[in-house]
């Protein structure tokens, strides 16, 4: 109203007839609307947003004039506030996903226990008796060096005689003959190959354990896809090697950025779940395949395979075909949430009786814009 008290203001509009420019059906808001109901109300009729302003009332008992602007700088202000509310919300939402991720990662660690221990049993026993062995040859050769030392002696010592020099000498080629016949120089070199190799079995699996079990947030780094495969294999060895044959193919350069830890959980669970779906002993195919800007990791069974209405609900929630207390059903819902967190996405494609593939593709640069929606988590 202060515009047409203007000069300028009568100029333009005195002239004019009154319709020309007031709305003929004025804003009506009643007194006791909330702010979001008069906001949506005032914003689907305003024609003159400068202009024009709204009548209070109660019952269509005029009360007075509400401002336009005062309306929207409300609404504004509660949108503040309630996007505050959301975000302080969203925050704690995702540190509840990432100690339930967490959570889920010890669980499944947990199940590896057993047979991660005996992985680590295996070489260490044949280690352990290496060493003995190795122990025991170590005093045959001590016994035929101090032999071979007394036989030197004696014949640097003038004062030895011909009989004692002469046993020293049959002692001493008899030991040398039983070494070199029985091979302590090859065996000696075949034990410490065999517990090295051992040893770097342990180390292996020690890593391994050590970067799936560590707790990684936010941390991004270059990662090979191959290595993070074979770390999964490694961790799900004692399983794996009882329910199929692992088949190897990988591409050169199939490195992305990602947190290594939790794509190498994701590995693992799929991984665990070809296995499981395999009835007796069959075939799981992991490969890799790069391109200019991802990278696809595919892995492969040939087990009882899954019908449409399950394998729709694989990613949901606690969806699990396992029976009661065999499986949270949070592996393949964590699994998907963390590839599409890294900008990726998981397709699967199965044939009841035939078998599996799960496709996780992976950004080689990581960004929020590739995050694919849930809807295009399914193919085939």
């Amino acid at each position: 109203m202060k515009i047409f008290l203007q000069p300028y203001g009568r100029e333009l509009f005195g002239p004019r007839p009154l319709r020309q420019w007031m709305n003929s059906t004025p804003l009506l808001i009643e007194s006791d609307a909330d702010v979001e109901t008069a906001s949506q109300y005032v914003r689907t009729r305003l024609t003159n947003p400068i202009t024009e302003d709204f009548v209070v009332v109660r019952h269509g008992e005029y009360l007075g004039m509400g401002i336009v602007m005062s309306l929207l700088e409300l609404l504004e202000t509660r949108a503040l506030r309630r996007n505050r509310t959301l975000a302080s919300v969203n925050q704690r939402l995702k540190s509840s996903q990432n100690r339930l991720i967490q959570s889920e990662k010890m669980a499944s660690l947990g199940q590896m226990v057993a047979g991660v221990a005996h992985e680590i049993n295996t070489p260490l026993g044949y280690v352990h008796a290496n060493v003995e062995l190795a122990s025991n040859l170590a005093r045959q050769l001590q016994d035929a060096l101090h032999t071979s030392h007394q036989l030197v002696t004696a014949l640097l010592d003038g004062t030895a005689d011909d009989q004692t020099i002469g046993q020293l000498i049959q002692d001493t080629n008899q030991q040398t003959h039983e070494l070199i016949g029985e091979g302590l120089v090859q065996d000696f070199t075949t034990l410490f190959d065999d517990s090295l190799h051992g040893l770097e079995q342990i180390s292996e699996l020690v890593v391994s354990l050590r970067n799936f079990s560590r707790i990684d947030h936010v941390k991004q780094g270059r990662v090979d896809l191959n290595e993070s495969l074979e770390t999964a294999l490694t961790i799900g060895r004692n399983i794996l090697k009882q329910k199929a044959e692992i088949v190897r193919d990988y591409a050169e350069d199939a490195w992305v950025e990602c947190a290594a830890s939790q794509i190498n959980q994701v590995l693992l669970n799929i991984l665990t779940n070809a296995a499981q779906a395999i009835p007796e002993f069959g075939l799981i195919k992991v490969s890799t395949r790069a391109a200019k800007e991802h990278v696809d990791i595919h892995i492969r069974d040939n087990g009882c395979g899954m019908p449409p209405e399950v394998r729709a609900k694989i990613f949901d929630p606690f969806f699990t075909t396992k029976p009661v207390g065999q499986g949270t059903g949070l592996g393949l819902s964590i699994s998907y949430q963390i590839v599409q967190d890294h900008g990726g996405l998981i397709n699967v494609k199965s044939i009841p009786g035939k078998g599996t593939e799960f496709v996780v593709r992976l950004p080689r640069q990581y960004s929020r814009s590739t995050l694919q929606p849930k809807e295009n988590r399914h193919v085939g």
